[in-house]
C-alpha cells in the first residue's frame, strides 16, 4: 500500500491531481479546498488512503496526518464510501470534529451526496471513535510515549476509549512508561 507521496503536481482536474514522482504519474483524488491552493508545477507532500476494490485500485491525498485520520474514520461508518468522505473532509477537520461533538446533522446534511440518515449514522458512530482521542494531545514531546502507551494497552485487548479514560487518570509524578502502563491496567481493572 502507499502511505505518503512526494513529487510535482503535473496536471489539475475537477477533484484530482496527476503527481509525477520517480518517473510515475500518480492520480490522486483530493478535496476541492486542497486544489485550489495547489499549483502546477509545485512540489506538495501527502499523505495517502489506497482504497483497493475489485475493479479499481484508487489513491486520495491529505495535507495532514488529522485529515487522514478523520477520513479513515469516516470511511469505518456503514454507508459511507471514499467519495463521500472526500466532500466531507473537505469542510475541515475542526469544523467536523466540533460538528460530530454537538451532534448537528445540519452540518452533515449539507455535505453533497449525505443523506438526513448517514448524517446520523457518522455522528452516533464516530462521537464514541474519536471523543477521547481529541481531548487528548499528542504532540509534543511526550506525544510519542503517550501514543506508545495507548498501542500497549489497546494490543492487551482494550478498547481505546477505555484506554484513554484511563490514561487521563494518571498522576503527575508518574514519569516511566512501565509505570504508567501499571496505573492504566489497575484503572482497567487487571494488575500486573
Amino acid at each position: 500500500m502507499i502511505g505518503a507521496l512526494k513529487g510535482i503536481v503535473f496536471s489539475k482536474s475537477q477533484n484530482s491531481v496527476i503527481l509525477f514522482t520517480g518517473g510515475v504519474g500518480y492520480l490522486v483524488s483530493v478535496t476541492t479546498r486542497f486544489l485550489e491552493k495547489t499549483k502546477i508545477d509545485e512540489e506538495i507532500f501527502l499523505f495517502i488512503h489506497t482504497h483497493v476494490r475489485e475493479d479499481a485500485f484508487d489513491l486520495y491525498g491529505f495535507s495532514t496526518h488529522d485529515e487522514l485520520r478523520l477520513y479513515e474514520l469516516l470511511l469505518t461508518v456503514s454507508g459511507i464510501g471514499p467519495k463521500t468522505a472526500l466532500l466531507v473532509i473537505d469542510k475541515g477537520v475542526p469544523t467536523i470534529e466540533q460538528a460530530i461533538r454537538s451532534s448537528d446533522v445540519d452540518f452533515f446534511t449539507s455535505v453533497r451526496r449525505l443523506g438526513r440518515k448517514n448524517a446520523q449514522k457518522i455522528i452516533i458512530e464516530l462521537k464514541q471513535k474519536m471523543g477521547s482521542i481529541v481531548d487528548l494531545d499528542l504532540s509534543g514531546k511526550d506525544g510519542a510515549e503517550t501514543k506508545e502507551l495507548i498501542d500497549a494497552l489497546s494490543s492487551m485487548g482494550f478498547a481505546k476509549s477505555e484506554v484513554l479514560q484511563s490514561i487521563k487518570t494518571l498522576p503527575t509524578n508518574v514519569k516511566m512508561l512501565e509505570e504508567k502502563i501499571r496505573h492504566c491496567l489497575k484503572q482497567l481493572g487487571k494488575t500486573v
